[in-house]
C-alpha cells in the first residue's frame, strides 16, 4: 500500500476499510488498518503526548512515525500527505528505549500540567497580623479596655 484516503467522521465505524484512515476530531482519534496488510487495526490517539495530525485541506499527515511494536508484523512507517513512507525496522532494544521515552514524556507533560493547574494561595496570615492588631486595639478602646 502506498497511499491512504482520509475520512473525517464523528464516530469510528465498526468496519474499517483497507486504505482508509478514519479521523474523529471529536474523540481525538485516528484509526486505519496496518499498511503492511496484516489486517490489524492501528489506533493513533491525537494528543500533545501521542500523535499530531496535520490537515492541509487536501491530505493528512501524522507525526511521529507509527511503530506497530505490539503486532507480529512490527511494521514501522510514516503517514505524510496521505502517502505511506516505510521506515527502518527497529530491534527490541530500540523499541524498549522508545517506549521508555514515550512514558517519560507523558509523565513529564501531565505532571507539569497538574502543577500549573494547582491553585496558588498566598500566605496571608502574616500580612493580616497588623490589621488584626489595629482592629483589636480599636475594639478595646471603644469599650475602655485598651490604652
Amino acid at each position: 500500500m502506498k497511499m491512504l484516503q482520509h475520512k473525517f467522521v464523528e464516530f469510528i465505524p465498526d468496519n474499517i476499510d483497507d486504505g482508509v484512515i478514519y479521523i474523529s476530531i471529536n474523540y481525538c482519534t485516528a484509526i486505519h488498518k496496518c499498511v503492511c496488510g496484516c489486517g490489524n487495526e492501528v489506533v493513533t490517539p491525537i494528543s500533545p503526548t501521542d500523535w499530531r495530525l496535520t490537515f492541509d485541506r487536501k491530505t493528512v499527515s501524522l507525526h511521529p512515525s507509527i511503530g506497530n511494536w505490539s503486532f507480529s508484523c512490527q511494521s514501522h512507517y510514516w503517514i505524510k500527505n496521505n502517502k505511506i513512507q516505510f521506515a527502518t525496522k527497529w530491534d527490541s532494544n530500540e523499541i524498549s528505549i522508545n517506549r521508555q521515552a514515550d512514558s517519560a514524556t507523558k509523565n513529564n507533560y501531565y505532571t507539569s500540567r497538574m502543577q500549573k493547574s494547582e491553585p496558588k494561595f498566598p500566605d496571608r496570615s502574616k500580612r493580616n497580623i497588623p490589621k488584626l492588631k489595629r482592629f483589636l486595639r480599636s475594639f478595646l478602646k471603644i469599650f475602655g479596655l485598651g490604652t
